[in-house]
């Protein structure tokens, strides 16, 4: 008898032209020095929905972005998704070339999505809130998108 091994089907993920643009070219820079990382993150940029710079909800997770989210290990975390030379996870940024950071670019608040830590083991996270990069900030505050009421409930 066979079993369903089937990996989860990954969500579907928007990714705005300039972060597409910027982030495939970082890509392809890593590549000699951290080829698994350049992997992942060609990977999502190829399976992404690539819109115009103004079509990426506020909801959805940008270069900039400040995001919480439930992992399957603990409590809600509350991170911002930053290029390689801004990281320090003392001050909650993370860049985009680590594994989940990896995985939160494009996704919206209530989606999910399974990723491989470096030790290799499985883990999933839900995407609660996103709020926009400080650049595109009208007027100083921070826009969170909740998630939708389904996600609510069960939180």
């Amino acid at each position: 008898m066979l079993h369903n091994t089937r990996t989860p089907r990954k969500p579907k993920i928007r990714i705005s032209q300039s972060d597409h643009a910027r982030l495939s070219a970082l890509a392809s820079t890593f590549a000699a020095r951290n080829p698994e990382a350049s992997d992942e993150l060609l990977a999502e940029l190829e399976r992404a929905r690539v819109v115009a710079d103004g079509w990426v909800s506020s909801g959805t997770v940008r270069m900039g972005s400040t995001v919480t989210f439930k992992p399957d290990s603990g409590d809600r975390k509350t991170v911002t998704l930053v290029y390689p030379g801004e990281a320090d996870i003392s001050a909650g940024k993370v860049s985009i070339l680590t594994p989940i950071g990896t995985a939160l670019i494009g996704l919206s608040a209530g989606q999910s999505i399974m990723w491989t830590a470096r030790d290799g083991r499985r883990h999933e996270l839900l995407v609660l809130g996103v709020s926009k990069p400080s650049a595109e900030e009208v007027d100083g505050t921070q826009s969170l998108a909740p998630p939708p009421p389904a996600v609510a409930a069960s939180l």
